[in-house]
């Protein structure tokens, strides 16, 4: 096992994780959340999400609502999930 290095500011290493199975809801009828959290300070950032979304729509997501915001980090933390480890 690998030991992750500890982060030097603000969202350098984000953890990432989705929730799925949630009941449908806003006015996009979301079912999923993806969850982002900065390692640094523990703090998690929530992007409402469909459990079908592609792994470039969740790439774009990513882009638009949490990049444009914090700047780019440089390492992400998942669990692997096939959306990804296939598709990018």
């Amino acid at each position: 096992m690998i030991k992750i290095q500890e982060p030097k500011c603000p969202w350098e290493i984000v953890h990432m994780n989705w929730v799925t199975a949630l009941p449908p809801g806003g006015d996009r009828s979301y079912n999923a959340c993806l969850v982002l959290v900065d390692r640094y300070r523990k703090t998690p950032m929530f992007l409402p999400c469909h459990k079908e979304d592609t792994a470039m729509d969740t790439a774009i997501m990513i882009w638009d609502k949490f990049i444009s915001h914090t700047g780019l980090f440089q390492n992400i933390i998942s669990y692997r999930d096939p959306k990804f480890t296939s598709a990018l």
